[in-house]
């Protein structure tokens, strides 16, 4: 039995207008799970708290399904996780097995009913899931079950990875699940909440992060970040394997090599540069210490004289500050950050929206007068926001204002669960370097190399470079003017 307790289109949606937030010109977020297998009845209680510390991986949506060996229990709804929940929202999720979820749209519109988890009655009892990636192969996937008479409620990819899954034969969910992965094509990290138990499983080449804690009261969780695990107690932390299979029951947890893992590893390199919190860990590499190498690599590789070095918080203050420390120039602060911005459903009037990234950061003028500053960020994406940045700080009385990025031109889009923007929107696909630092108004840019980064992680090969080479690990459709084209290589 599935109950959904309450009607979530009382609640009224957040804006999804990026004006509101004044878009950051960086990636959009991706998405956040997270799965409890408790000894009590309280998993949504811990899920919640898990969901918490993943909410800068999506805010426009978040969801919480729990069982208790008998039905499924779900509350979901548009919103911040502090909008979507509270005690009252809480108090009839009762249950030891618990899977949520937090949402930034890739795939699907941003409405009621592409929000996660997604809950479907099967043959085989209730079945949620909780998925973040994209698959790049869902259309086909989802005309074959439109084919076969399913009825799909939403625009989601993650719902097409449900019905598929419910409509497989297996003895168990464990075998269907395996005997369906090969079939998907692109990033999945997924908590599958199936009866009395949980299964987690991630996609073979290793796109979006997962991670597996035991809690301090038994039990264990899986969340995106390692960070979320140890806000909940966890301890005994590790990766799930790409292709792996985890099941969790109660206490007990069993796992096995579903599919094998792809000859070409490809982790996203952006959970370094901007997406996973500081104190996550991914791939063996704490995030703070990546940005610092990454910082640390683009003094050496783009110096220049300055009497300061400044972060725009908050992804690149440790790049900034390891720059400074390379380079001997000063680190200091040069914005602050209006962190509540976009947290509210009351929408600026046009003027608000005009004045652009003034609704976003303020200046420190006694840091930044009559100085040649160094601003660090870590992506341009569209090209929006660095200009007004650039402006912004020379309007504070800077002499000279000299960009720095802690990573390659973004010339490409991402097919794998990252919103970047398409070839025609993408400033570094239209662009080269010198007409993007005169586009924003630097005196000088400079982006960090594919090398010098993959050399700040200490890594050869294993990671998804495909925003900034165009060498896809996966097929993808490609949009080229108004037709879709199989890509399968390196685009020129």
């Amino acid at each position: 039995m599935i109950s959904n307790h309450r009607d979530d289109e009382l609640k009224p949606p957040v804006p999804t207008d990026a004006s509101l937030v004044t878009d950051l010109d960086s990636p959009k977020e991706e998405c956040g799970v997270i799965a409890v297998s408790s000894l009590d009845e309280a998993a949504a209680r811990v899920a919640f708290f898990g969901l918490y510390a993943l909410q800068h991986r999506g805010q426009e949506a978040a969801g919480i399904a729990v069982a208790d060996g008998r039905s499924v229990r779900l509350h979901k709804g548009q919103g911040l996780v502090g909008q979507v929940f509270d005690d009252a929202a809480l108090k009839p999720l009762v249950g030891s097995l618990a899977i949520g979820h937090t949402r930034y749209s890739t795939t699907g519109v941003n409405s009621d009913r592409n929000v996660q988890p997604y809950v479907v009655e099967t043959m085989h009892g209730p079945l949620g899931i909780s998925h973040n990636g994209n698959i790049v192969n869902a259309d086909q996937l989802r005309s074959k079950l439109l084919k076969r008479g399913a009825g799909l409620q939403s625009s989601s990819d993650s719902e097409v990875l449900a019905l598929m899954l419910a409509a497989t034969e297996g003895a168990t969910w464990e075998d269907r699940l395996a005997k369906i992965m090969p079939e998907w094509e692109g990033a999945f990290s997924l908590a599958i909440l199936a009866g009395t138990k949980i299964i987690v499983t991630r996609d073979p080449w290793g796109f979006r992060p997962l991670s597996i804690g035991r809690m301090p009261t038994g039990g264990h969780a899986v969340a995106s970040e390692t960070g979320a695990l140890q806000t909940i107690g966890c301890d005994a932390i590790r990766e799930v394997e790409p292709g792996e299979v985890v099941v969790l029951q109660g206490e007990q947890t069993r796992s096995h090599q579903a599919i094998k893992p792809k000859e070409r590893q490809a982790r996203c390199t952006f959970e370094h540069i901007y997406f996973s919190r500081p104190d996550a860990v991914w791939d063996g590499i704490l995030i703070h210490q990546a940005r610092q190498r990454l910082g640390e690599e683009l003094a050496l590789e783009h110096p220049v004289e300055a009497d300061v070095v400044i972060p725009v918080p908050d992804s690149s203050t440790p790049a900034a500050i390891a720059y400074a420390n390379v380079s001997g120039i000063p680190y200091n602060e040069g914005f602050v950050k209006n962190r509540y911005i976009g947290r509210t459903f009351i929408e600026p009037t046009d003027e608000l929206r005009r004045q652009g990234v003034a609704l976003k950061f303020n200046t420190l003028p006694e840091n930044l007068e009559g100085k040649r500053v160094i601003m660090v960020d870590d992506s341009i994406v569209r090209g929006t926001t660095s200009g007004p940045l650039v402006k912004l700080v020379r309007d504070a009385g800077a002499a000279e204002v000299h960009m720095r990025i802690t990573c390659p031109p973004i010339a490409h889009p991402c097919f794998f669960g990252v919103d970047m923007g398409t070839h025609d929107e993408l400033i570094g696909h239209k662009m080269g370097v010198p007409e993007i630092g005169e586009h924003i108004g630097a005196d000088s840019l400079g982006f960090l190399s594919v090398e010098r980064m993959m050399k700040a992680l200490g890594r050869d090969d294993g990671y998804c470079n495909a925003c900034f080479t165009g060498s896809y690990p996966v097929p993808v459709q490609l949009t080229l003017g108004n037709t879709k084209q199989r890509f399968d290589g390196v685009l020129a």
